[in-house]
């Protein structure tokens, strides 16, 4: 089992990996909607979730995978009503068959944000 470290994903802020590279699988931390370059989160569900899932890619992709072998994610939003945006830019990012998935309303994320997404792929 190594780290997956990536400048193109948010720095951890706190005792965890961006990534989990298992030789036949990469897990992904929470990728909280952080633009890497500017420290900044984008506004609004629909640009957070882009954001999120951009990072969630930098580190799938630096472990030597692709979002195609996503097998597996979850989506934390702190206002469900959000989902419809959120799942409408997720969409983007996958093709048939999309990975299982859930989403779920929680009380807090992290830094005000939105949303986190985690995944899980194959190599």
């Amino acid at each position: 089992m190594k780290a997956v470290v990536t400048e193109k994903a948010p720095k951890a802020i706190g005792a965890y990996s961006q990534g989990l590279d298992l030789g036949n699988m990469v897990f992904t931390s929470g990728q909280l909607p952080i633009d890497p370059a500017t420290g900044e989160m984008p506004e609004g569900a629909a640009a957070q979730a882009e954001q999120s899932l951009k990072n969630v890619k930098a580190i799938i992709e630096e472990s030597g995978s692709n979002m195609s072998k996503v097998v597996k994610t979850v989506i934390f939003l702190q206002d469900i009503n959000d989902f419809g945006a959120v799942n409408e830019v997720y969409a983007s990012f996958f093709d048939e068959p999309y990975p299982a998935r859930s989403c779920v309303e929680v009380g807090n994320v992290p830094k005000g944000a939105l949303c986190e997404i985690e995944a899980i792929a194959v190599k």
